[in-house]
């Protein structure tokens, strides 16, 4: 199973993202646990995730997340153009790609 978080300002514009992304993790007999979540609600989610995405409009926020996720999960924004298409199979690709590439350079 794994956790991912999305966070953008509200966590309304995510949400159909996720509901993209949830359906596709379904079609692909893939165990994922995906929510969203306005950005300030975030760091409480932090404990139980292997990756956070930001929404494009909270890139700015994106030093701080990674300073609050303290090395335990990688934070990445959303592709622009990704977000804007809703591609639900695109973002889930790279937050898959996020969390090999976080276990593989914390496993050396």
């Amino acid at each position: 199973m794994i956790k991912i978080l999305l966070a953008c300002n509200a966590g309304m514009s995510t949400s159909l993202l996720v509901n993209k992304m949830k359906k596709i993790a379904a079609e692909h007999k893939l165990e994922a646990d995906i929510k969203a979540v306005p950005e300030i609600q975030a760091p409480s989610h932090f404990n139980d995730i292997h990756v956070l995405l930001l929404g494009p409009q909270i890139k700015f926020l994106e030093s701080k997340m990674i300073e609050l996720a303290d090395g335990r999960f990688p934070v990445v924004t959303i592709n622009t153009q990704k977000y804007g298409m809703m591609d639900g199979l695109g973002v889930l690709k790279d937050a898959i790609l996020a969390i090999k590439e976080f276990r593989k350079a914390n496993a050396q």
